[in-house]
């Protein structure tokens, strides 16, 4: 570059600087004169009208208050920077006529508030009664952080929060100055033990859900974690084997098995494959953060499940069950379990029996298992079988009494006495039970001479106690026949004069059938009367509960049956009357004869004399 243009350059530089310097100095002039001349402006004598304004002054005036001061409208949401704080209010200049004064409790969110500091508002009134311009930075706040919170559920974005308190079911945050909800289960991918640990940390969420109407917002940590979870869960499942031997910490128990932490997938073992022994509860073979050793039994990929074994690392208990063990021997255990059908005894540990409720009892009469044994009770029983393969065996424990069916027939002899308790009814008996395992039957035609039975509970009741004999003894079937009534007289022998046939007795019908009805006659015995023979002398029948008189007419001492009738009771006194007129009008007739006793004696001689 030569001399000349060097020098004609260093001109124009020159120039230009001069023209800049001179720009900022004019504005800077202009700003200074209109801040002079609003700082001089009478405004009360303006406002009263005391001071006459000159016209260009008013037009001056107003342009430089549209430029200078902002005119507000209502619900306006505006900055504002902080020009004085008090004890009581902070005092914000948003370029108005007039500064806004707010309480300071709107900020105790923000401890570190100082002058100068800008900050939203919203325009809640442009002038109250006194002329105050009306602010609240806690609307425009609010305002402003449902925007922020919708936009943030909207586009799927992070949001930091300020964990407050604990609440029912969760903890509250802080997010945007609202306060959202964080479900205890949101928090983390594993669950929470200490929700205090957390108070008071600032962390990382995700918006999850926005009820406008009830103006409610949850929010969730743990889905900030799922994610990678989910390719953490892929890889190591793509790794695992059926069989497989790994490490794991129990993270939690429940009722039904035990979740264990693999090293970021969870995977369950289930309470059967806890212990080879049975269990109530998981508690009782783990603890939380145990750590364990455990084999994968079965996994699906894509439902990211795993299915592990705790007990199947051990040699199974049937395997190491003593060898000698045979069918008859007693062995000793403890009730792990009592059904309505019986009672599980673990003789070894992982190895139990079932006494089926038939086998506690030489007894007919199943009651329930708890009757003989408790829960949690060492008892002894009898290897009635077992079944090494199939891993089962079955035990009793009547079979350490005698069986008394054995001597039944030297205890229990025919035609011997015995006191029994009625412990069941049938429609043909009752049973009795003489002691323990033997039971004899009542039928029902041996209860009683002299009332017919229709059921046992006519005579007895169950639980009575009662005073039998033996009537027949069938050792191989085990059963006994006994019989009541033959420990009384028989009634029957003194009814067969009592009731011979053509004696009249009063009766009571008490059951009326079809065929004809049941009558008891003299309160003690009952006889059978067909429907022909209870017609009365109106052509009426007898009813039930009516009494009239009744003549037997058949007794059957062997079949203990008497049948009578009302109806004979009334023809026979008829036909006795008409027998009487008879003769009375044959005597009329022959009472030429003379004296009817001659006569009499006359015939009786000639009878003789024959």
């Amino acid at each position: 570059m030569s001399e000349e243009n060097k020098k004609e350059e260093a001109v124009q530089e020159e120039l230009q600087q001069e023209v800049t310097n001179e720009v900022p100095a004019t504005e800077e002039v202009q700003e200074q004169d209109q801040q002079k001349f609003l700082d001089e402006f009478n405004w009360e004598a303006f406002e009263q009208g005391i001071e006459p304004i000159k016209d260009e002054k008013l037009v001056e005036f107003e342009k430089l208050v549209e430029e200078k001061i902002r005119v507000l409208d209502e619900n306006e949401l505006i900055e504002g920077t902080v020009i004085d704080i008090t004890d009581r209010d902070v005092i914000i200049d948003i370029n108005s006529k007039s500064e806004g004064v707010l309480s300071k409790n709107e900020f105790r969110y923000n401890p570190d508030l100082k002058v100068g500091d800008t900050v939203e508002v919203m325009v809640l009134k442009k002038e109250d009664k006194n002329g105050q311009l009306l602010l609240s930075h806690k609307r425009a706040r609010q305002l402003k952080a449902w925007e922020r919170v919708n936009n943030a559920l909207d586009n799927n974005e992070i949001v930091k929060g300020f964990i407050k308190s604990r609440t029912k079911g969760g903890m509250i945050v802080d997010v945007f100055g609202i306060e959202a909800f964080l479900p205890g289960s949101q928090i983390d991918v594993k669950p929470i033990r200490d929700y205090d640990q957390y108070v008071g940390k600032t962390m990382e969420f995700k918006v999850v859900k926005i009820n406008p109407e009830f103006k409610n917002v949850v929010v969730s940590h743990k889905a900030l974690i799922e994610a990678d979870l989910e390719e953490q869960k892929r890889e190591i499942i793509s790794q695992l084997e059926k069989g497989q031997v790994i490490e794991g910490t129990v993270k939690n128990i429940t009722s039904y098995g035990v979740f264990v932490d693999l090293g970021g997938i969870d995977g369950l073992i289930h309470i059967t494959d806890l212990a080879w022994k049975r269990i109530n509860h998981p508690s009782e073979v783990v603890n939380l953060d145990d750590q364990l050793k455990v084999v994968i039994l079965d996994f699906d990929e894509k439902k990211s499940r795993i299915q592990l074994g705790l007990k199947q690392l051990e040699a199974h208990p049937w395997e190491k069950l003593d060898e000698n063990l045979k069918v008859g021997d007693k062995v000793k255990g403890k009730v792990s379990v009592i059904a309505d059908y019986g009672a599980f005894v673990e003789v070894e540990p992982g190895v139990e029996g079932l006494i089926h409720v038939s086998e506690m009892s030489w007894s007919t009469h199943l009651r329930s298992a708890q009757d003989f044994v408790k829960e949690g009770e060492e008892i002894e029983a009898v290897l009635l079988s077992i079944d090494r393969e199939e891993r089962k065996m079955s035990l009793g424990i009547k079979q350490l009494t005698p069986d008394p069916w054995e001597d039944i027939d030297k205890k229990y002899p025919v035609g011997s006495k015995h006191k029994g308790i009625v412990r069941n009814f049938t429609n043909f008996g009752a049973f009795v039970e003489l002691e323990e395992g033997v039971d004899g039957l009542i039928y029902i035609s041996d209860l009683t001479w002299n009332k017919r039975v229709k059921h046992p509970s006519d005579v007895l009741n169950i639980g009575d106690d009662l005073e039998v004999i033996v009537l027949d003894v069938d050792k191989d079937g085990r059963k006994l026949s006994l019989g009541l009534k033959q420990l009384q007289e028989n009634v029957w022998d003194t009814y067969a004069d009592k009731y011979a046939v053509n004696t009249d007795h009063e009766g009571e019908v008490k059951d009326a059938a079809g065929k004809g009805a049941t009558v008891t006659l003299d309160g003690e015995v009952e006889a059978f009367v067909p429907g022909r023979l209870l017609v009365k002398e109106d052509g009426n029948k007898v009813k039930k509960g009516e009494k009239a008189m009744f003549k037997v007419i058949e007794f059957d001492k062997d079949a203990q049956k008497i049948v009578a009738s009302h109806t004979a009771t009334y023809k026979e006194e008829e036909e006795r009357i008409v027998k009487e007129n008879k003769a009375k009008m044959d005597n009329a007739q022959k009472s030429t004869l003379g004296d009817l006793d001659v006569l009499t004696q006359l015939k009786k001689d000639m009878q003789k004399d024959k």
